[in-house]
């Protein structure tokens, strides 16, 4: 009887799941688990008085949520919204959800920790301080958003 242990080589990769966005023909991914609902366009209240780039608020299952463009707020061109254009609710640890205007939602990836790359952050660009890191899928880059960053008044 052979009494060889067999060793196991297989090692896990940890994943994890993004939502593909597009923002001004690019894609951005959105780490899944802070994605509360996206929702077609509907009636954005204006609110006086706010940052440049808040859209105003909804009202979403009788709760008010602000909403943001992500496009003001990276100094993107504005474009008038289309059918594709969602709104993303993002509701980070202890924060109360914030709705993202984005062009559009394109597909959900799964990317092994190991194919993702930190985004360098000593660049003077404002839309590398709104990254975490690219992702690599399907020989595409992704560039995975820093919601933190994203959704922090003073990030501008």
């Amino acid at each position: 009887m052979d009494t060889s242990l067999a060793l196991n080589t297989e090692t896990t990769v940890e994943t994890i799941q993004f939502i593909v966005i597009s923002i001004g023909g690019e894609q951005y991914g959105i780490d899944i688990k802070y994605v509360d609902n996206i929702i077609r366009m509907t009636k954005i209240t204006r609110v006086p008085d706010v940052q440049h780039y808040f859209e105003g608020v909804i009202n979403l299952r009788g709760e008010v949520v602000p909403v943001m463009s992500l496009r003001k707020k990276a100094d993107l061109p504005v474009i008038d919204l289309t059918d594709e254009s969602r709104i993303v609710i993002i509701k980070l640890e202890n924060n109360a959800p914030v709705g993202i205007i984005v062009d559009s939602v394109k597909e959900v990836v799964t990317l092994p920790t190991n194919s993702i790359e930190s985004a360098n952050k000593n660049s003077k660009k404002t839309q590398v301080t709104f990254l975490s890191g690219i992702g690599k899928f399907d020989n595409r880059l992704i560039s995975l958003l820093d919601l933190n960053a994203v959704l922090a008044e003073d990030a501008v």
